[in-house]
């Protein structure tokens, strides 16, 4: 068994532990203008102009169906959807705000669809729920808002409560966790600090934490609607998993107290923003999408890679490429990702690998990420297997043990443990090695 011991959660992370992959998906009024899910603050797009968007959004090749089918191929086991983003445009039909699918040209209810269709799959139901609103009256005028340069922009906040808007949020997460049965993740996002030079007019001095949010007595409402469900840190208090965006971990991240370690997700997406973007072209090769994957397994990770869907509610196909090299790859090396974690340390990965191992601790999966040579020294590994083969199609996979070489000086190393390269992986994306161990 695998000797990292995991901070307990309040909410059930055993099964997100094991399943290690899931489906982000940034959709919502943003999608007509295909540029960027934040639009509407990085131009400052005045309501009138925003609400074209809104009044065209008519997802008409919009299935579900097939988004679950995609996301299961690509061999994730959970999904996450924005109900309402930062625009504060919602995909699902709410008693609190006009503001929704049911008054667009589309007039269904998005979310129910999704949840229907993701959860017949067998997936994980995840709602992303924005805590910033950039279109309720009772929001604050901050430091990110699309108004803050208006020349009005204090008149415009004069008067504004965010309690109100508090209570607003308490009515929608209520709607979101009754109305659709059981709610596996939820993602709020997220708060922010005060930046220097804000004026002097701002709330909070411009930014929002747990105490605006009035985030201990949303959680527990939260908790008591959805017993056992995964809440993220972003409302300014450490929940169930952290979250970090579009970087990469260097370690396994542990209670700074008890030393236990966290269970942790990061998010990426496959270009270089969220929402469906037209003209964006810095889209993540074949390689790296799958060495994201390994590496964050290999530091006891989840990973989430999200789909911004067009306007017309189908994914592009850059999108459907992208998914197509999961599916690909985790048909056959699927075992190495899911119930996997960090090494036992032990191990000590080889120059151009990482190294993921199954939580009962039998095997061990040596991820090749960068084939160089025709041998490579594991020599840690020595004495510890009895087989090892190519986990794609069960090939053996040969070594030499005892292994004397010498290093560029001639001065003699031991070895120990050199396996052979099979010269096939060259031709394959990051492909791996099954060690079974004694």
């Amino acid at each position: 068994m695998s000797s990292y011991i995991r901070k307990k959660t309040m909410g059930d992370t055993d099964w997100f532990f094991h399943d290690r992959f899931g489906m982000f998906i940034h959709f919502g009024a943003y999608s007509l203008a295909a540029r960027h899910e934040w639009v509407k603050t990085k131009e400052f797009v005045p309501e009138d102009k925003y609400q074209l968007y809104v009044d065209h959004f008519n997802p008409d090749l919009y299935n579900p169906k097939e988004w679950a089918r995609k996301a299961k191929e690509a061999g994730m086991k959970y999904a996450v959807l924005t109900t309402k983003h930062h625009e504060g445009f919602c995909l699902f039909d709410t008693k609190y705000t006009d503001y929704s699918v049911m008054n667009t040209p589309y007039g269904k209810d998005i979310v129910r669809e999704f949840v229907d269709a993701f959860r017949a799959e067998g997936l994980k139901i995840g709602f992303y729920y924005s805590l910033i609103d950039w279109h309720h009256p009772e929001f604050p005028i901050d430091q990110l808002h699309p108004r803050r340069n208006d020349p009005d922009a204090e008149e415009q906040d004069r008067g504004r409560d965010i309690k109100k808007y508090v209570q607003y949020m308490r009515n929608q997460l209520t709607e979101l966790l009754t109305n659709y049965g059981k709610i596996d993740i939820l993602w709020v996002d997220y708060s922010y600090p005060a930046k220097p030079g804000n004026p002097s007019w701002m709330q909070f001095n411009g930014g929002k934490l747990k105490d605006q949010w009035e985030a201990e007595s949303l959680i527990e409402l939260v908790r008591s609607l959805a017993p056992g469900i995964i809440i993220n840190d972003r409302m300014g208090l450490p929940q169930d998993i952290s979250t970090p965006e579009q970087r990469q971990k260097d370690c396994w991240p542990q209670d700074k107290e008890t030393g236990e370690y966290l269970t942790w997700e990061t998010c990426h997406t496959f270009s270089g923003v969220w929402g469906y973007a037209r003209d964006e072209h810095s889209w993540k090769t074949p390689k790296m999408l799958i060495d994201l994957l390994t590496r964050t397994v290999a530091l006891g990770g989840n990973l989430i890679m999200n789909v911004g869907p067009t306007a017309r509610g189908y994914f592009d196909a850059r999108a459907d490429k992208a998914l197509q090299v999961y599916a690909d790859w985790i048909k056959y090396n699927g075992r190495s990702i899911y119930g996997c974690t960090m090494a036992e340390p032990e191990f000590k990965a080889p120059s151009g690998t990482v190294l993921t191992q199954s939580v009962d601790g039998k095997r061990l999966y040596i991820h090749l990420q960068d084939c160089q040579f025709k041998y490579f020294s594991f020599p840690s590994l020595a004495g510890k297997f009895t087989y090892m083969q190519l986990l794609n199609d069960a090939s053996e996979v040969e070594y030499i043990e005892n292994l004397n070489s010498y290093d560029a000086a001639g001065n003699l190393e031991d070895a120990s443990l050199a396996i052979k390269t099979p010269p096939t992986v060259y031709d394959m994306v990051a492909p791996v090695i099954e060690v079974f161990l004694k």
